[in-house]
């Protein structure tokens, strides 16, 4: 087995949203072939307009940061991960594609963001994480979007009744957006709490 060739970066191309990339990966990162089906199903279900400020939370190699920067247009795109080698090849692929609107840093969840709130928050949440770091994820999320911001996620369709329950508790209000074989995407939208308009299926 040639080490050199398996510690050499994975290139390839991928059509999303109508727009092309070249995306570089790496063994160890999550799906590092090619865009695994949950993170297509939520890019498909993205609703960004010109100019919102977004952040792809867990991002990977920054297939979803990079799709929301193309569709914010004019905005600013933020890509976190807290695997400094997820935060390189996002960086690698934010230069690799010539995107001028995101920036990639190292942030467990929340906790190394500066002082922003944002329109839209999207993250592809890892079944393993444990349903303690979700919750806290949620929480933090709420406190991180402006008035009627959005947080989608997609999860495993095991996580459907998880995330349908916390999203009530900590936004007031529930969407399933899609829900296939495998995945469910969830949106969860910041309000008043006069303003809740509770569980939509």
């Amino acid at each position: 087995m040639d080490l050199d060739a398996l510690k050499r970066d994975i290139v390839f191309d991928v059509k999303l949203r109508g727009y092309e990339f070249s995306l570089s990966s790496t063994w160890g990162l999550f799906s590092p072939r090619s865009i695994d089906p949950g993170t297509r199903l939520l890019i498909d279900y993205l609703d960004i307009n010109t100019g919102e400020t977004c952040l792809d939370l867990g991002c990977g190699y920054g297939a979803i940061g990079l799709v929301m920067a193309r569709l914010s247009g004019s905005g600013k795109v933020y890509l976190i991960d807290k695997d400094f080698v997820a935060v390189e090849h996002a960086t690698k692929n934010v230069i690799r594609n010539s995107v001028k609107n995101c920036e990639a840093m190292a942030s467990n969840a929340f906790s190394h963001l500066p002082d922003i709130k944002f329109d839209v928050i999207a993250s592809n949440l890892p079944a393993n994480a444990g349903k303690e770091l979700l919750h806290i994820i949620l929480l933090e999320a709420r406190n991180y979007l402006k008035p009627s911001g959005k947080l989608y996620v997609v999860t495993i369709s095991g996580l459907r009744e998880f995330i349908k329950r916390n999203f009530k508790e900590v936004f007031g209000n529930y969407r399933k957006l899609k829900q296939n074989g495998t995945h469910v995407v969830s949106l969860a939208v910041q309000q008043s709490k006069s303003m809740c308009t509770g569980i939509h299926e």
